[in-house]
């Protein structure tokens, strides 16, 4: 299957939001209740992503259509600050984070794909996720990223978080 990444657009804040809730379903279907509570992500978040130029779309070119969504932003991510019961990697190279990964419950490999797009734009990426995310826990081990410890949301939610930087 051909796939490109693109930026997202205002206009398809509706697509964004049919591509989390399919993540939803997959992570409940996991046994992942608790993230990605009613309302999350909504609107507002996508088009704050679109208008920083940090929401992403990755397009089916064989059929014409969007199959997952993603945010990939340049740090520093204010969440990050503090770690606890671990350390990164790096603390003092520049890096980004991959958030708000949304793909339809039918595709596959799209962790693949878009760490292929985000390796290519820098060699220093992190990640944090639910503890209860088992796919994403899976799929961090997957593709080489080493658990660095806790980091605390906004809200005060916990995450597991990871990074992996290419040398």
């Amino acid at each position: 299957m051909r796939r490109s990444i693109r930026h997202s657009d205002p206009a398809e804040i509706p697509i964004l939001l049919h591509l989390a809730e399919e993540a939803k379903t997959i992570m409940r279907c996991s046994g992942n209740m608790k993230q990605w509570g009613a309302g999350y992500p909504n609107a507002e978040v996508f088009l704050s992503d679109i208008e920083r130029k940090a929401s992403f779309i990755v397009f089916d070119e064989e059929n014409k259509r969007p199959i997952a969504t993603f945010a990939f932003i340049p740090g520093p991510d204010p969440t990050y600050a503090k770690i606890y019961d671990g350390q990164w990697l790096d603390d003092a190279a520049p890096y980004y984070v991959i958030h708000r990964i949304a793909s339809l419950t039918t595709e596959k490999g799209i962790m693949q794909t878009i760490l292929d797009f985000a390796f290519a734009q820098t060699d220093n990426i992190r990640i944090d996720t639910h503890r209860d995310n088992v796919i994403m826990r899976h799929l961090m081990e997957k593709y080489g990223f080493s658990y660095c410890g806790i980091i605390y949301l906004a809200n005060g939610d916990e995450r597991l978080a990871f990074q992996r930087i290419n040398v």
